[in-house]
């Protein structure tokens, strides 16, 4: 939260103190006077299945960088984000009106225990479910629940597999029912920020490429490209450097080589860019509380440009 005397996070330009402090302090004032629920227990995963390290005790190895992949070891990657974009095209499928976002969390689980994969969310840092459900003004990282799916919401599903020693990631966001005009557009525009980015994935480009154009396809629409959370290098690990801005950072110039694999996975919010971190210390919304949505590919660099680890059968680019 803001101090007392700086801008309030809602955008009205008032002070905190005189717009929404009082409100949040009695909020969480009352979180606090709440007993609070014992976490749910893990959803378990047969003990045939390979695991990652961080599957009983919740703490991954120290992050490491993104190491081109050799020839042996591109088919395992490859199997990884193929299963993953099966198990998002079936989630995606069955989003409907009335459903939770926990019925969401067990068919995601399922379906990777089915591919004979590890759903890659599970206990990472804690993280209490398999997969994350981000609705409407929820910008990534949500926990799935007893939250119901209504007519009019726009729900980003993320989903990572763990499977043959490699991570495949990708996300989509679908609407639910029939969404307005403002939604469908932004959900169209965050795709082509993907497909921008993607577009500048080659040997002798620098990541900071990327995030340049995404924002020359975001910012005439007026929107927002979120900050804090970023695209990453992924393979044995589930998130390694470099990482990925999706915005123009000049810093950011990891040079790209043949063999490098990471997400660009560009976060459009319909105002403003700023996020704030929600008590369960995952949930991330926007400050402004209007909706952001989100899509996501695994990138190979190859010799001569990129291949999209992650596209559905038949997908092409825009």
């Amino acid at each position: 939260m803001p101090g007392p005397n700086e801008p309030c996070w809602c955008g009205s330009g008032k002070k905190y103190k005189k717009c929404h402090q009082a409100r949040d302090l009695l909020t969480r004032l009352g979180d606090v006077a709440k007993p609070k629920p014992a976490p749910p227990a893990l959803r378990p995963v047969p003990l045939h299945i390979p695991r990652p390290e961080y599957a009983d005790g919740g703490k991954p190895r120290s992050r490491g960088r993104t190491v081109p992949m050799t020839a042996e070891e591109l088919p395992r990657m490859r199997a990884a984000c193929a299963a993953a974009r099966r198990v998002l095209d079936l989630a995606c499928a069955a989003v409907r009106l009335g459903m939770t976002t926990d019925e969401l969390d067990v068919l995601v689980h399922e379906a990777c225990i089915r591919e004979g994969g590890y759903p890659s969310p599970l206990n990472y840092h804690g993280f209490p479910k398999s997969v994350c459900t981000s609705i409407n003004e929820v910008i990534c990282h949500g926990i799935p629940d007893g939250t119901v799916l209504n007519d009019g919401d726009v729900v980003n599903i993320d989903v990572t597999i763990y499977l043959g020693g490699y991570h495949g990631d990708c996300n989509a966001t679908v609407g639910v029912g029939t969404i307005d005009e403002e939604s469908r557009r932004l959900i169209q525009v965050t795709r082509e920020c993907l497909w921008a980015g993607i577009g500048q994935v080659k040997p002798g480009n620098r990541i900071h490429d990327i995030g340049r154009a995404i924002e020359a396809v975001a910012k005439p629409y007026g929107y927002g490209v979120v900050r804090a959370f970023v695209g990453h290098g992924i393979g044995p690990a589930f998130h390694q450097d470099p990482q990925v801005p999706h915005y123009y950072d000049p810093n950011a110039r990891t040079l790209m080589v043949p063999g490098m694999t990471f997400t660009i996975e560009p976060m459009i919010s319909a105002g403003t860019w700023q996020h704030i971190t929600l008590d369960d210390g995952w949930t991330a919304i926007t400050a402004d509380r209007k909706r952001s949505t989100q899509f996501e590919h695994t990138l190979l660099v190859t010799d001569t440009g990129f291949e999209v680890l992650t596209l559905a059968p038949g997908e092409t680019g825009p």
